[in-house]
């Protein structure tokens, strides 16, 4: 456990003793609050090990011991009607692999009937995926496809669409796959089990594994982050809390829980939260599978991800506006009310990163220029190397990566702030859908790969030899494209404040501070200039 030092009544005694008017207030203030942080922090050192050990040791089993075994035959297993769903959106670069690997899910033919969502607007990335999935209608998949012509309600619209089908009916449970996701062949059976004789359980959740987390340094330092809530977030709250986030994909849903819940809503950019929520609220229970794991890839331009994080961090303050009046009302116990209202939502959509924001970009640099207000060493180090330690620790290859991840995360305060805003005070922006740009890095370089390629299930249709030259010629030509860095303004504005406060605390023989605020500055820097990840091509 990392101690750390609080002041003392002694300090605030000297302190009055020593300082007079504006300085002593201003001292005092800063100590008071900045002393309940500190407390928070070190109950937070305490518990977050041991809760993150012991949930590691607890894993949801399934209740007979055993798994089906489809090619057995065994009439016995528990083979239930799965609904398979695949929502995408000009997605051309990753669709062939996604329905590939779902195409080839060890589940009985005749008990699996899988939907491909194509809400793309693109004639020609439609084309390309009816053609697939025709040819896997050809060997046998019992695939259909969907186009919508009204593309109303993003993912929730597409969604719901689909489950309006009048074959629905005729299925229990319903998987969803976002379009770069590939599921291994054996996911079904090692999720769908967990249903049998729990009919209270709503939904089976597995965790992420990323293809490309080691390509550059946003890709690495996103996956810690990712690591710290599947490891810790979800599978803690999914052992004692029985609730957690859906996270949209790689999960199974009992439909009956959907339809009680309400179905698929488009009132918020969070729709898998949305309905987590409300079936929570309904009394419907879930469980994390830490151990199942389905692949994607991660946003590797920083345009990218910054897009991806202000959906992900707007969508909360929009759901948590809404869903308050039912969360009170609803008959949950209050102990899962106050879970919901300031574990959930609050502390982790809110004061997070309202505290990262306000503390280490405005009134940390401010104080440079205002003798009166002081901050003490150990908020500026040991709290933020204390938090970072802790999210670090689930993934302890990233290590190295500590510093920058502290950093990074820092600056990524900036977006989520203003996505937390805009959310919470229903501002044009937090209803913006931006599908997440795709590399295609599961196709591991070329087509041919996609064809050998069989450790990791990236299985995929039989490509002649036309069209896998068309392919190559097309990547060929987008790898000709110049790349461009974007320019963002507040980062830059950032970056000056913190260098210039940096300077000032150079001055003042403030080292600690220094050191802290000119690598925060250069980071702002590196961001603001869009030199962290892949550029965006022209």
């Amino acid at each position: 456990m990392v101690e750390l030092q609080s002041p003392t009544e002694d300090d605030f005694l000297n302190d009055t003793v020593s300082s007079k008017g504006r300085n002593k207030n201003a001292k005092q203030l800063t100590w008071v609050l900045l002393l309940k942080a500190h407390r928070a922090a070190g109950c937070l050192t305490a518990i977050a090990p041991a809760t993150f050990f012991l949930a590691s040791a607890i894993k949801p089993v399934v209740k007979d011991g055993g798994l089906p075994d489809v090619e057995s035959g065994d009439n016995e297993g528990f083979f239930p009607m799965v609904l398979v769903q695949i929502p995408m959106c000009n997605e051309k670069e990753v669709y062939q692999q996604s329905i590939g690997a779902v195409c080839n899910l060890n589940w009985p033919k005749s008990k699996i009937l899988i939907q491909v969502l194509d809400d793309s607007d693109d004639p020609t990335t439609q084309l390309l995926i009816k053609d697939e999935v025709h040819k896997w209608k050809n060997e046998g998949v019992n695939i259909v496809y969907r186009h919508r012509v009204i593309r109303d309600g993003y993912k929730a619209g597409n969604l719901k669409s689909a489950m309006n089908c009048s074959y629905v009916k005729d299925y229990e449970f319903v998987a969803i796959f976002d379009a770069d996701f590939q599921p291994n062949q054996d996911f079904l059976i090692k999720t769908v089990p967990h249903f049998k004789d729990n009919e209270e359980l709503g939904l089976v959740q597995a965790r992420w594994s990323f293809v490309n987390r080691d390509e550059n340094l946003l890709t690495r330092l996103q996956h810690v982050n990712l690591a710290f809530h599947f490891e810790v977030e979800q599978q803690v709250n999914g052992i004692f809390l029985n609730f957690f986030g859906f996270n949209g994909t790689a999960g199974v849903w009992r439909i009956k829980a959907l339809e009680e819940s309400g179905g698929w809503l488009e009132r918020t950019t969070v729709e898998d939260m949305d309905i987590a929520v409300r079936a929570h609220l309904h009394g419907w229970k879930m469980i994390f599978l830490n151990d199942v794991e389905c692949q994607c890839e991660l946003p590797e331009s920083y345009e990218a991800y910054r897009k991806q994080q202000h959906r992900w961090h707007s969508g909360p303050m929009q759901l948590f506006r809404l869903c308050l009046p039912d969360i009170i009302k609803s008959k949950i116990s209050i102990w899962k009310k106050a879970n919901i209202i300031f574990l959930f939502f609050l502390l982790r959509k809110l004061i997070l990163p309202f505290y990262s924001f306000t503390l280490f970009c405005i009134i940390l640099p401010m104080t440079m220029f205002v003798p009166e207000a002081t901050l003490p060493a150990w908020v500026v180090c040991y709290i933020p190397a204390t938090m970072s330690f802790l999210n670090i620790l689930p993934s302890p290859k990233s290590f190295p990566f500590l510093v920058p991840y502290l950093l990074f995360e820092n600056t990524m305060s900036v977006t989520k702030f203003n996505a937390m805003i805009s959310g919470l005070f229903q501002l044009g922006s937090a209803y913006e859908w931006v599908v997440t740009k795709k590399s295609g890095r599961s196709s591991e370089g070329d087509l041919v790969s996609l064809v050998e390629s069989k450790e990791i299930q990236r299985a995929g249709s039989e490509p002649d030899l036309e069209k896998l030259e068309a392919e190559l010629k097309e990547k060929e030509k987008k790898k000709k494209h110049k790349k461009h860095n974007r320019i963002y303004t507040k980062e830059l504005m950032l970056a000056f404040l913190l260098l210039t406060a940096s300077l000032r605390s150079l001055l003042s023989a403030q080292g600690i501070h220094f050191y802290f605020l000119l690598f925060q500055g250069l980071s702002f820097l590196l961001v603001g200039f869009d030199l962290i990840g892949e550029q965006i091509a022209s």
